[in-house]
């Protein structure tokens, strides 16, 4: 077997896999209400960051063994592959995800906030959270930049993915520890919803060849 056939079937696993574990946060309970409710929200979000890093584990493997594969991702849709940074998501759409769904939540709870009851979810982030998040932002997008300008040098590539991949799961660990446990999960749950979203409809789409194929 080929390691690009090998790392697709990797990836069909850990994607059912990320499914089944997303699929326990829908039904956990939230927001926490005892200890045990936290420990386990707690629990279920360490298991999702664990899967990613298991996923960027195997993927380092790949890429040393064959880098344009990986690159290119035969594995992923059309539509997920016009949507890839150095192959993969660009970092800097988890801040917008949690900027979005911040709002979202702050909104659909505004009078519960106006009366000064916390919410405790991701529309209820403190000042504090947002300085700090907007500051790992601008971090973010500093590293994105000089990455980036790596990229036009066709011999460094296999250093270059791996970088950017190495700044995705720090993103992702990151993001998490700035929020709360009931905050972490919303974020883990919003981005895997995306995930999901994103290849739900890049399959649909596939029917269609990819232009200039």
């Amino acid at each position: 077997m080929s390691s690009t056939s090998s790392f697709t079937k990797f990836y069909d696993t850990w994607f059912d896999q990320l499914n089944q574990l997303l699929e326990q946060l829908r039904t956990a309970p939230k927001p926490p209400s005892s200890q045990d409710d936290r420990s386990h929200l707690s629990s279920l979000a360490q298991k999702i960051v664990s899967h990613y890093a298991e996923f960027y584990r195997v993927k380092s493997m790949a890429i040393e063994s064959d880098v344009l594969s990986v690159f290119t991702a035969p594995w992923a849709s059309c539509f997920e592959r016009s949507l890839h940074w150095i192959a993969g998501w660009r970092p800097t759409t988890l801040f917008h995800l949690v900027y979005t769904e911040s709002s979202i939540l702050f909104e659909f709870h505004i009078a519960d906030i106006l009366k000064g009851r916390s919410t405790g979810d991701l529309g209820d982030l403190s000042p504090n959270q947002f300085r700090r998040v907007s500051e790992l932002q601008c971090e973010t997008v500093k590293e994105e930049n000089a990455i980036t300008d790596l990229g036009d040098k066709v011999g460094r590539l296999v250093s270059v993915v791996k970088k950017a991949d190495d700044l995705r799961l720090r993103t992702i660990r990151r993001v998490v520890e700035l929020l709360t446990t009931q905050q972490a999960v919303e974020f883990l749950a919003a981005a895997g919803e995306l995930q999901f979203g994103v290849y739900g409809w890049g399959r649909k789409l596939d029917h269609r060849p990819c232009q200039g194929a």
